[in-house]
């Protein structure tokens, strides 16, 4: 409790991609309402969320966040369906070119290998003739195909390795030096202007060296206090990005001589890190945009890479909070409320970056924390 009487409060926003929307929806509510946090712990979408809303200027900061993602990330419904990627995190183009140039002049590049060995001929021939002796099934003609015929040719070679070896690490990339969408997710009030909460993000430090793999915590005050004695790191453009750089779906972002990836993979709201460092929390906050009943059969590859990411965040979002209950039940010493944000049991919300999927989750995040403030009256 604060000195005026007042709850501390925190509240965790984790992570869910296109899903944002609820976030956004919740803070409306909250905002509405009159409830304050003097903590924000964030991963992944909820990073951005989380760092667009505090540095927009009330009134209506959740509707400057909402316009924020509706032009920077979403696109609007027409367009979607025929180019299904979200606005700011598409592919390299010029990347993935300049990696391609590289690659053709590399030096020690062993074109040699493109030829295959006598031995991997001699055992396509065989199981070629094999093949042809009888009436393959589809299984065997997909071995066939793959095993001795493309990967034997040299053609096929030197196209695959082109994909494969060609230092790309991502589908896509978000951090770009000069990126319209950083610029406006920043906006125009400091991360550590006076007044300002305590912000929190996350990610993953990949391993160098001798250098073992570990969870970095970027805080918007690193330079002072608990969080300079922590060794948390400033947040910046980098830092937000890293901290939504799903491995596979897009590259990874180096700040200094590290490499970063998501953090939600390992720790979707960063309860530790709340608890020690404001041991005098009434209420802790929790927005959890991803629950496995979302997770659909995919009709398409564009559903299937949007269940990829989604499916583990489900999984590790609710765990997460329980272990995190489980906790403070096992010691005295703090035991602030947790307020769990319900998704709605049948949710309309999805995985797709479109205007009217973003505007669904602002609905039902609204309704949900309405219907949190209506049933208990007490968490005003």
């Amino acid at each position: 409790m604060k000195e005026d009487g007042r709850k501390k409060r925190a509240i965790a926003l984790a992570g869910g991609g296109p899903a944002a929307g609820l976030h956004i929806g919740a803070l409306a509510a909250l905002e509405e309402a009159g409830i304050e946090f003097d903590v924000f712990s964030l991963s992944c979408v909820g990073a951005w969320v989380g760092i667009v809303y505090n540095t927009r200027k009330p009134p209506d900061r959740a509707a400057q966040t909402l316009a924020f993602f509706r032009d920077h990330c979403f696109r609007d419904d027409h367009s979607y369906e025929w180019f299904p990627m979200n606005r700011g995190f598409a592919t390299d183009l010029l990347a993935v070119f300049q990696a391609w140039a590289r690659f053709v002049v590399a030096p020690g590049l062993d074109l040699t290998k493109l030829m295959p060995q006598p031995a991997e001929v001699a055992k396509s021939m065989a199981h070629t003739l094999e093949l042809v002796s009888k009436v393959p099934k589809a299984h065997e003609i997909n071995y066939w195909m793959l095993n001795d015929v493309l990967a034997v040719h040299p053609w096929t070679r030197w196209l695959t390795a082109l994909v494969y070896k060609s230092e790309i690490n991502g589908l896509s990339r978000i951090y770009y030096d000069e990126s319209p969408a950083l610029k406006a997710a920043f906006g125009d009030v400091a991360l550590d202007a006076p007044g300002m909460p305590e912000i929190y993000h996350n990610a993953w430090r990949m391993p160098r060296g001798r250098k073992p793999g570990a969870m970095q915590i970027f805080h918007n005050r690193a330079g002072a206090g608990h969080a300079r004695r922590n060794g948390y790191f400033p947040i910046t453009h980098e830092s937000l990005c890293a901290c939504s750089a799903l491995p596979y779906i897009e590259q990874s972002v180096k700040i200094g001589e590290d490499e970063y990836t998501e953090g939600a993979l390992v720790d979707t709201v960063n309860f530790a890190n709340i608890v020690r460092d404001h041991p005098r929390l009434d209420e802790i906050w929790v927005s959890r945009i991803v629950d496995d009943s979302q997770v659909r059969p995919a009709r398409d590859l564009s559903g299937a890479l949007a269940n990829l990411p989604m499916q583990f965040a489900a999984e590790v979002g609710e765990d997460d909070i329980k272990l995190f209950r489980q906790h403070l039940i096992n010691q005295s010493a703090m035991r602030p409320r947790v307020v769990e944000i319900p998704l709605h049991p049948r949710t309309k919300v999805n995985f797709e970056w479109k205007h009217s999927n973003l505007q669904r989750g602002y609905e039902e995040g609204r309704e949900a924390v309405e219907r949190l403030l209506a049933f208990d009256p007490e968490l005003r």
